[in-house]
């Protein structure tokens, strides 16, 4: 399972400590009960919007190794000596 992004963390956190806030302040309750409801109820919202939230793609990159074998001769460099041609005789 992947770790949450931070983006996640800060979302679901402010969800739950605000739809927390919304909701005892108008139930306007005291008991013990509902505020246990309250407050599991705004958990419960909190990992929904976190996990909802769009998750980046994580990017491939390759990396191509380099060769153990000598680099190309360029065309003007001969990498064989080229056989002695003798005059030829009449």
């Amino acid at each position: 399972m992947p770790r949450p992004t931070v983006a996640q963390l800060t979302y679901g956190s402010c969800t739950v400590i605000l739809s927390t806030l919304a909701m005892l302040l108008l139930s306007q309750t005291s008991s013990g009960s509902l505020i246990a409801v309250v407050v599991i109820t705004a958990l419960a919202l909190g990992v929904l919007v976190a996990m909802t939230l769009p998750v980046p793609r994580r990017q491939v990159t390759v990396t191509v190794a380099r060769s153990t074998m000598a680099e190309p001769v360029p065309a003007s460099v001969s990498a064989a000596p080229e056989p002695v041609r003798e005059p030829s005789t009449p």
